[in-house]
């Protein structure tokens, strides 16, 4: 297999995605070339990612009858989520990309949930996780990719008022949160997680220098409301 194709970052094909930031424990090995998922994992567990995610990526290689040294970049989602489980796909990715001395990236599971929702929908799309404490993770995504809204912890509330602004329909596992609120909202039903092929996706296009694989937890320190989720957060 010729494996040299400019990504714009660098000459990669093959790559490892992994995320254990949700219930799921997910592992891929994508081409970045063709845009196939060579190989995938994707057992909904809750808990135990470090006991599960090295058979996993073990399991992925097989399937694939590739070895770790047909392997060029690795993308691991960096939260939000279960702190435990974030800890675990980041240390797994860095851990692994040091060994082969290939370069790991950070990807917002967020994001990854929101952006093939707004292609498909051809409108902007609010991706939601439930942070419990009365509080959600959310982000916007536009149909283009361009991001609206980044990643952030706000309230039911404030995520209404800004999916209302922003014409965005709402997707995730905080839904009911939000239309508690704004019940003339657009939801979008769709499974509460990024998918490990979108993972992968997003991961082979971004610069490593820009999107290093470190933990974006987003839980505030106290109990206070976090500032910013607002218009002002939003991009052009």
């Amino acid at each position: 297999m010729d494996r040299a194709r400019s990504t714009g970052f660098g000459t990669e094909v093959i790559l490892l995605a992994l995320d254990c930031a949700q219930r799921l424990c997910a592992v891929a090995l994508y081409d970045a070339e063709s845009g196939t998922v060579l190989a995938r994992r994707d057992p909904e567990i809750g808990r135990g990612h470090a006991e599960l995610l090295p058979g996993l990526v073990e399991e992925v290689f097989a399937g694939a009858g590739l070895s770790f040294a047909d392997v060029d970049r690795i993308a691991v989602t960096v939260g939000p989520g279960s702190f435990a489980g974030i800890r675990v796909g980041v240390a797994f990715a860095r851990g692994l990309a040091f060994s082969l001395k290939i370069p790991a990236v950070g990807v917002s599971g967020l994001y990854a949930m929101a952006a093939p929702l707004a292609r498909s929908a051809a409108a902007p799309v609010m991706a939601t996780i439930d942070a419990k404490r009365e509080r959600i993770w959310a982000a916007v995504v536009a149909a283009d990719g361009a991001t609206l809204a980044d990643p952030a912890e706000t309230t039911a509330q404030a995520a209404a008022v800004l999916a209302r602004q922003l014409g965005a329909a709402v997707a995730g596992d905080a839904v009911p949160l939000i239309l508690a609120e704004d019940a003339s909202l657009k939801a979008v039903d769709a499974a509460p997680f990024a998918d490990i092929a979108e993972v992968a996706r997003i991961g082979a296009g971004l610069d490593p220098e820009e999107n290093k694989p470190e933990p974006a937890y987003l839980r505030a320190p106290d109990a206070k409301p976090q500032a910013g989720f607002a218009v002002e957060r939003m991009k052009a």
